[in-house]
Order: structure tokens, then C-alpha cells, then sequence
């Protein structure tokens, strides 16, 4: 059976041509208005059910987009996006995957379908249990399966030798039920998608200023001056951002845009709720600068900021470019961070950020132009060896000049996916603080387990080494999310048992266990009805609102079951005499609530707040300037300049990235409009002197060979060389297919995140 799909298996099969083209705004507006229309046509029967909830698609109106976690606080009615569409018309969709399905296929010969296919085959509709005599997944009833969970897992030597993930998909709600589940089994294996992703901004906001999440909130984004957006493709990954730039930029402020790659959300949007512009399909400018950054060269560029800050102040003492009475009252570690940037050479930083001395000077200088500035960011800066150390350089240079704790000023992380952030505040954290867990034993009447436990690249090794037996997903497509993808499809499959709770068939059903079993849930627009009616759940959106999301539409099967549903289920089987409430909870989910305002701060009177029609904003100290830290003080850090450069002149950092086309590692089309890429994903972009300097042709098969910390090498074959607006040095193509290229050694040591944006590469012409 195959480890992953064949070469070229991830986007939809066709045999059209490829193409590549230069960007061009205009005609990509229109490319947006047909690539919605298209999606629309081919589901004709659901484009009244899919407006209905994408009208709803704002907090007043009561549901979710289960896409990016960008918030709106204003309810702006037709604040939709062109992703939003497709997700949630592609989990209405009515094509379904039921018992007849899986009989005609077998799993050996569903592995080497692509993955484009697999999810098209429509929503799953109900249990599925591995058959290892047919090859096949054939029908189990619910209660079934639940005894199989119970029944593997009670039979571990250990607790920890189950690992419980999820994916940014889970409500609040189901959350919290997980991570108990989890807790009262007896362990903190709770690994989740924020470990691959913003697992370094949580540790740095963290030792910085006591809090894992960015301190600024919507109304800050329409009150700063100037606006510092790092690493971020929000056309693709935060779409309804660009509403947010757009307006920045035509009320005044300054939006600089640092990435190697410069994007098209870098440059101009059509704002969504404005009906003349979208009718005349007129465009606002999203920036008013963009720097190109060397990959992993941000921190280099922003330590030249700071000291340009900090020769300004020797330059005019009395002229305010630092805030002397806020650094003296509210921080620590001013001065010796002060004789680390002043040592620093602007030759090396110059170097490292792969930016001019005379380009970071024009960019300190709005930065000290600006009363109220905010720093936002996303993977291309987390995804780093030293992305903690990047994310905290950020925090110093907001202290510089006070920008914490007032309006208009902060820093910002920019989550790209529904509700991971309210994963991580409702509990599912491998590890967790002493107050959780004690407050979390207090009112469930558990102990819990005060080892810290397993993320998700430990999981992964867990898994191989044979210490992992029983892995449990919420959501998601772990084996292709996840690095080094041949390494963790044998992972699963060293399982005793793999259990993946879903809507829609992926690669991570035909990786599996010993035994599997495929338990398919509702969807975020459908309507969850329980014993006291129907059910609400909220999520956590990226600025720390808490809203309420209720599904309006029709469920695709009789047979499904809410996540919490699920979730209550395994639980009682694995913990036959718990004393806590799982079927009561899951009979009406303000039971949970009121359980979970007891245990998560900020969350008094949660049932009645998230209630309200813009639900609530949870309130945290370090917006007030109370840093519970240490020293009860916003830290300065004091990291090493790291070294951007690799050694040898002939390697590239290669980046991943998500086409246009696409959400996580759900796959629309090959195309991806903003890029100019038409029916083509095996690609990878280029420089082009560094195309000339290996005797590349535009569209020439070329062989990427990495190689990892530990010395082993991985390679993609017969991918097509792009030139792109890259530096010199960068390289950039798709994820989920070039995550084979990191290895299972390939992580941070500051944050345990996979290096998935410095991939140290070989790029030859293919023989």
C-alpha cells in the first residue's frame, strides 16, 4: 500500500495544460467573481442554502464560517469572502460516501486515488470500522465503536501511550469535553495544529508580557497609525483582512508589508461590502510599502529598526522616539537590550535581513513617525528555528515606544484557521499551567495529570517508536498537515487503533491503525439538535472575541453526530464509572458552559455573554499593563542575531505555502489566480538568477532534494521551475505536497514547530 499519493496525487486529476503568468489585479477581481460562480454552478442545487449561511456568516446572525478566524465586530452583513464560499459550500455539498462506497473500494485501492478525489466524493454518512480481511471500512454502529475506543484504551499500559489531537475545527465547547476526556483518562497528550503553526507567538507573548494570544483587538486595527504586517498572505489565509488594510490605508495609515514574496494582498482588494466597488470591480491599495525579506531574516530587520529607534534618541533626546516614563514603569531588561542593538553592525543586519540599511531606515522611520502602531504576523515568521526569539523582538520593539496596553498599539499574531486560538484557551494544551489544571479539578472532581505531555511532533516520533498506541483526531488531515509525511503515515499505521472523527474522506482514513474507525460528525452549518433542542457553539476568533455559531441547514446523514455527541460517547466507554456528567452535558451544552465559566478566566457568566449579539471579548491583563511575568514587568528579550544565510552558496530556503485554491490541505483546484499559476501544484517558484545560475528554463523539470538536521535526505521529482519575484536565495512551493521534503528532525528548539518555511534545499534539473 502507498505511503502517499503518487506524484502529482494532491490536486484534481485533468490533463489540461498548465500555465503561468505575471499577476494582474483587474483581472484577477474578475477571476474571483468567476472562481465563485463556478463553485456555485457545480453545486446548483446548494447556491440558496450556501448564501443563506454565508449571509449569516457574522456573529448577529448567529454562525461560524469554519474558515479563518478573523473577526467581526461590527456584523457587516456581506463581509464574505471568496474562500468562505467554497468552504462552506464544499462541506454542503450533496454527494455522499456511504456503506455502497466503501464496499466497492477497497483502502489499497482508494490510497492511490489523489486527494482532490477523496474529498469529492462527498460527506461521510455514518461509523466506518477497518475490516483488515476485506481491505475494506464497513459499517459499525455507534455504540460499536465507542466500545472499541474503550476497550483499547483501558487496555494501554499507560495512559500516555494515547495521544488526543485536534484541529482548529473544534468548538469551544467540544474542546473542553476533549481535553477532559484526556485529563481524567489520565494524561496531557493533547497535541493540536497550533504546534505547527503559532506554537512559537504563544511561548514568545508569553515569557514577554503573561499572555499566549496578541493584545489588540478589530477596533485597535482601525485606530493605528502604522500597521507592520510580517509574514501574512491574507487573500489566501485571512481574506476578510484585506477589508481591514484596505481601510487602513484610506483613512492615512502607513501598512508596510514584509515577506519574501511580495502578494497580491500586499498590493490592492476589492472591498466585499462596498456594492458600487464590487460592481465596478474598482480596487482600494492594501499597503504603502513592501519589503522583501530574506526567509528567516525578520528579526535581523526588525533589530535594525530598533536601532534606528534608538540613534533617533541619542540623535534628539527630547524628541520622544522612545518612552521613557513607560519603560521605567512597566518593564524590564531596557538597558541591556538597549547595548545588544546598539552593538549590532548595520552591515550584518543589512546582511542577515537581506534588506539595505537605507530600506530598514525608511521603515523605523514610519515606525517613529507613528503615535500608535500595531505588528501583526503569521507563519512565515513562526515556522522558524529562532521563531520565538523573532515574535519576542517584535514585543521589544513595541516596548520601545510603548505600544502595548493603549489603543491602536500591540502585537497581533494573525490566525489563519477557525478556532485554534479558542482550542488553546479552552484547554488543549500539552502543557498546561498549574492554575488550569487545579481550577479544572476543582470543578470536574478529577486529578488531573501534572506531567506535561506530548505535541505533535512527539506524537509523531511517539507513534514510530511504538510508545504511541491509540491516536484519536478531531478534524483535520493529520497525515498530510503533518512534516515528513512517508514518517507519519508509518506512524499511524503503527497504531493499535487510529481514530479520525470527520465530514469528508481524506488521507489520514487510509493511513491507519490495526484497527480504525472513521466516525463522521456534523458540519458547522448544520443543525445540532439534543434532548433540550437545539444547540449552539462558540468559537474564539483571532482577537479574543467569543461568538456563538448555530447551524441552520438540514444534516447530510440521519446517522451523524456532534462532535460532543462523539466526544461523550468514547468518553463513557473508556471511563465506564466517571462521575462526570458526559451525557448530561452533552443533553444541553449550556451545561458546559456553566462548567467551563468556572474553570477558564475571563469566562464568568459565559452562557449569558456569548448570548449577546457580538458575544464577548475576553479580557486579558496585559492590555491594562499588568504583566504577570516574573518580575510582574513586560520582559525585554536579549536573543542572539541568528544566522539567515545557509553555508553553502548552492542551497536555497525553500518555503510552503497554500495556493489561492485552496483551504489547509482541502484542495480546490490547481490553480492559484493571485500567483498567476493555472492547472499546476507540483511547482516551485524562483528567483530568476538562481533559475540562470542552475541553467533553468521557465517550466523546466527540476528535482528538490533537502536535507535535514540529522543528515538524511527527502526529495520531490519532476516538479516545474517558476520564476517569481523572490530573493536571491528563496525558494517557495505548496504545502501539503512539499511538506514531504521536512524531516521528522526538521523542528524548532525554541518552539517544537516543524521548520516548514526554512527548508534547506537542492534544486538540479531532473534527469
Amino acid at each position: 500500500m502507498p505511503d502517499v499519493p503518487r506524484q502529482g496525487g494532491f490536486g484534481p486529476a485533468t490533463s489540461r495544460p498548465w500555465s503561468s503568468k505575471p499577476y494582474h489585479h483587474p483581472a484577477a477581481a474578475w477571476g474571483a467573481a468567476r472562481s465563485v460562480a463556478k463553485v456555485l454552478i457545480k453545486e446548483r442545487e446548494l447556491f440558496k442554502g450556501s448564501a443563506t449561511m454565508l449571509t449569516m456568516n457574522h456573529p448577529v446572525r448567529g454562525f461560524d464560517c469554519p474558515g479563518c478566524a478573523w473577526p467581526d465586530d461590527k456584523g457587516v452583513a456581506l463581509d464574505i469572502c471568496e474562500n468562505g464560499i467554497k468552504h462552506v459550500t464544499w462541506e454542503m455539498t450533496h454527494k455522499r460516501v456511504d456503506r455502497e462506497f466503501f464496499a466497492a473500494h477497497t483502502v489499497t485501492e482508494l490510497a492511490t486515488w489523489n486527494d482532490y478525489d477523496l474529498e469529492d466524493q462527498g460527506r461521510l454518512t455514518e461509523p466506518m470500522s477497518y475490516d483488515e480481511a476485506t481491505d475494506r471500512y464497513v459499517p459499525v454502529t455507534w455504540d460499536d465503536a465507542f466500545a472499541m475506543v474503550g476497550d483499547e484504551l483501558r487496555a494501554l499500559d499507560t495512559p500516555n501511550a494515547a495521544a488526543f489531537y485536534t484541529s482548529g475545527r473544534l468548538s469551544n465547547e467540544a474542546t473542553f469535553l476533549y481535553q477532559l476526556w484526556a485529563r481524567e483518562f489520565g494524561t496531557n497528550n493533547v497535541p493540536d495544529c497550533s504546534n505547527m503553526c503559532h506554537e512559537a507567538s504563544g511561548r514568545a507573548l508569553n515569557a514577554s508580557i503573561a499572555t499566549g494570544k496578541g493584545t489588540v483587538s478589530l477596533a485597535d486595527w482601525d485606530e493605528c497609525t502604522a500597521l507592520f504586517v510580517l509574514g501574512v498572505n491574507a487573500a489566501s489565509n485571512a481574506p476578510r483582512m484585506l477589508t481591514s488594510l484596505a481601510h487602513a490605508v484610506k483613512r492615512g495609515a502607513q501598512v508596510v508589508h514584509i515577506n519574501p514574496m511580495t502578494e497580491a494582498a500586499a498590493t490592492r482588494t476589492i472591498v466585499p461590502h462596498e456594492v458600487g466597488q464590487m460592481a465596478t470591480f474598482q480596487t482600494s491599495d492594501t499597503s504603502t510599502m513592501n519589503v522583501q525579506v530574506r526567509p528567516g531574516g525578520d528579526l535581523a530587520l526588525i533589530r535594525g529598526m530598533a536601532k534606528a529607534v534608538f540613534e533617533a534618541e541619542d540623535a534628539d533626546p527630547r524628541g520622544g522616539a522612545i518612552d521613557h516614563d513607560f519603560l521605567e514603569r512597566f518593564t524590564d531588561g531596557f538597558e541591556d537590550y538597549r547595548a545588544l542593538v546598539c552593538a549590532a553592525s548595520w552591515d550584518e543586519l543589512s546582511r542577515q535581513a537581506g534588506v539595505s540599511e537605507k530600506q530598514i531606515r525608511e521603515i523605523a522611520q514610519v515606525y517613529l513617525d507613528s503615535p500608535r502602531s500595531i505588528i501583526a504576523w503569521c507563519l512565515g515568521v513562526t515556522q522558524h528555528e529562532h521563531g520565538v526569539d523573532t515574535v519576542r523582538e517584535f514585543t521589544n520593539l513595541l516596548l520601545l515606544r510603548g505600544n502595548i496596553g493603549r489603543e491602536g498599539a500591540g502585537p497581533s499574531p494573525i490566525r489563519g484557521h477557525s478556532n485554534v486560538q479558542g482550542n488553546r484557551t479552552c484547554g488543549i494544551d500539552h502543557n498546561p499551567s498549574e492554575s488550569f489544571l487545579a481550577a479544572l479539578d476543582a470543578e470536574c472532581a478529577i486529578v488531573s495529570p501534572r506531567t506535561p505531555g506530548l505535541d505533535t511532533v512527539k506524537t509523531i516520533q511517539g507513534m514510530n517508536d511504538g510508545s504511541v498506541r491509540v491516536f484519536v483526531a478531531l478534524g483535520g488531515n493529520f497525515v498530510l498537515a503533518a512534516p515528513d509525511t512517508k514518517y507519519t503515515a508509518k506512524g499511524l499505521r503503527e497504531c493499535a487503533l487510529t481514530v479520525q472523527v470527520s465530514t469528508k474522506l481524506n488521507r489520514s482514513h487510509l493511513a491507519h491503525g490495526r484497527r480504525a474507525l472513521i466516525l463522521p460528525c456534523l458540519g458547522r452549518t448544520e443543525r445540532d439538535e439534543q434532548e433540550s433542542g437545539p444547540q449552539g457553539v462558540s468559537c474564539e476568533d483571532a482577537m479574543s472575541n467569543v461568538q456563538l455559531s448555530v447551524g441552520k441547514k438540514k444534516p447530510a446523514s440521519r446517522h451523524l453526530r456532534s462532535e460532543l455527541a462523539i466526544l461523550s460517547g468514547m468518553a463513557r466507554a473508556t471511563l465506564p464509572d466517571s462521575a462526570t456528567p458526559w451525557e448530561g452535558y452533552v443533553a444541553d451544552y449550556d451545561r458546559i458552559r456553566d462548567s467551563m465559566s468556572r474553570v477558564l478566566p475571563g469566562f464568568d457568566g459565559f452562557n449569558d455573554l456569548v448570548k449577546q449579539p457580538m458575544g464577548f471579548r475576553i479580557p486579558q491583563a496585559a492590555r491594562e499593563r499588568i504583566f504577570h511575568t516574573p518580575s510582574g514587568r513586560a520582559e525585554f528579550s536579549h536573543a542572539p542575531l541568528p544566522n539567515a544565510i545557509p553555508d553553502d552558496a548552492d542551497v536555497l530556503v525553500l518555503q510552503t505555502m497554500r495556493s489561492h485554491d485552496q483551504w489547509n490541505t482541502t484542495i480546490y483546484s490547481s490553480d492559484d489566480r493571485y500567483r498567476g499559476i493555472k492547472n499546476l501544484r507540483e511547482l516551485v517558484f524562483m528567483n530568476a538568477d538562481d533559475m540562470r545560475d542552475r541553467g533553468l528554463t521557465e517550466g523546466a523539470f527540476v528535482d528538490i532534494v533537502s536535507t535535514s538536521k540529522d543528515g538524511t535526505q527527502r526529495s520531490l521529482t519532476h516538479y516545474r521551475a517558476i520564476t517569481y519575484d523572490l530573493p536571491v536565495g528563496a525558494a517557495a512551493g505548496y504545502m501539503p505536497e512539499m511538506n514531504a521534503l521536512v524531516g521528522a528532525a526538521d523542528y524548532s528548539t525554541q518552539s517544537d514547530q516543524p521548520l516548514m518555511k526554512n527548508i534547506q534545499v537542492r534544486i538540479v534539473a531532473s534527469t
